[in-house]
């Protein structure tokens, strides 16, 4: 007998009949001996129709208010799944987040677990109930009502299952696995059997929409295998596991890519100590993340920096930027939305050279110009002109030998 955490998402219960589909599939995995816990996400559309609501409420609703409301959607879905499991004669629960004993930080809208203490979960599991948990949410030491974010449900699964040391969480979504490349963009994309918790999460911060990233940190930290698999199908999906868990050793095992970026130039900027400190300083505090960056100098001591942030951030950055010139005396403040990120990624990568090499050349044979590169131990990432993104992802899925036989 297994403990096993299965998390659905809001394609997978958007309506009665999805939610009678789960039900099915929890089930099944009961009825074969295993303890289950369910975390499940809001039914698709609610949580975009809960923010429009607020926004009609309030013009700037209160951080802490919206949290109580966007935690309701994620309550509907518990307790109508676990109604469902009741009827078809099982004995379920469902529990709420602070009833679950996720405790978080404070920070309303994005707050981070700090504690999952599952007591109570653990007791109704002891009488062999199916716990239905509402994903999304937690609850502060003050026992105010917390959300972590758009993607919390993964997070709060993964969460789960470590502190319930489960033998495995199955992510259950819209797609059947985790594949080489997008494929809406490359049809020849395969589903990989395995990837690694680094090569996931490298994936996940560059585009791939699969896992949220905070959830692959969970299971790194506590050796949690992750299961993606499609809510609508009885096919295996991919195994995220640890690097030496026997997986598939390719080079290269994903080209991924991500268009929400944006480039800011700054041309003309003194050469000295401390100039870079006050570029990206006043960025920080308005809470901006910068991704990539490059340097220039020129002989006459003077440099060029580049830097790349989120497309929603662009204009606020933008602003920032130009008040930073002038208190720095650059020449002036440059700005570029039409790019995109393209990236291969594979645990591979460190004991091989000369991928950079393949990458380049291939992008050069399409004429493809890079205008940033970045690189770490299993990922090297271009900045690309954006309307060359399906093309770069294409022709660098063939290069590294990634395409579907």
């Amino acid at each position: 007998m297994a403990l096993i955490v299965q998390k659905f998402g809001g394609t997978s219960v958007a309506n009665l009949e999805r939610i009678n589909n789960v039900a099915r599939r929890v089930a099944a995995t009961f009825d074969q001996g295993n303890d289950v816990v369910v975390v499940v996400s809001a039914m698709a559309g609610v949580t975009d129709s809960l923010i429009q609501l607020a926004c009609q409420a309030a013009q700037e609703p209160d951080k802490r208010e919206m949290d109580v409301l966007l935690a309701t959607g994620e309550q509907t879905t518990a307790s109508l799944l676990a109604m469902v499991l009741r009827a078809k004669g099982y004995a379920a629960v469902s529990m709420l987040g602070h009833q679950a004993e996720v405790l978080t930080d404070t920070d309303f809208g994005n707050a981070r677990i700090i504690e999952i203490r599952a007591e109570r979960v653990k007791a109704h599991l002891a009488k062999r109930h199916i716990v239905v948990v509402a994903g999304f949410q937690g609850a502060d030491p003050a026992g105010d009502i917390t959300t972590l974010g758009r993607g919390g449900s993964d997070t709060s699964a993964v969460a789960i299952a470590a502190a319930l040391k489960a033998d495995v969480c199955e992510i259950y979504t819209d797609v059947d696995g985790i594949y080489t490349a997008d494929p809406n963009i490359c049809a020849r994309a395969r589903k990989l059997k395995a990837v690694s918790y680094d090569e996931m999460l490298n994936m996940a911060s560059l585009g791939a929409k699969v896992l949220q990233i905070r959830s692959v940190g969970f299971a790194k930290k506590y050796g949690i295998p992750v299961h993606v698999r499609s809510s609508f199908s009885e096919e295996e999906g991919t195994m995220v596991v640890s690097e030496d868990s026997g997986m598939e050793q390719l080079v290269v095992s994903a080209v991924t890519h991500h268009k929400d970026e944006a480039r800011i130039t700054l041309r003309g900027v003194p050469d000295q100590p401390g100039v870079a400190a006050k570029i990206f300083s006043p960025v920080a505090d308005a809470g901006i993340v910068v991704d990539m960056i490059i340097q220039n100098t020129r002989a006459s001591g003077k440099t060029d920096l580049t830097f790349t942030v989120p497309k929603a951030d662009f204009k606020k950055a933008m602003a920032i930027q130009k008040k930073v010139a002038a208190k720095i005396g650059a020449k002036e403040v440059l700005g570029d939305t039409d790019i995109a990120k393209v990236s291969v990624v594979g645990v591979g990568m460190k004991n091989h050279s000369g991928v950079a090499s393949v990458m380049f050349n291939a992008l050069a044979r399409e004429n493809i110009n890079i205008m940033l590169i970045s690189t770490s131990e299993i990922r090297i990432s271009c900045i690309i002109e954006e309307k060359y993104t399906e093309l770069a992802v294409r022709v660098l899925h063939t290069a590294f030998g990634l395409d579907d036989e």
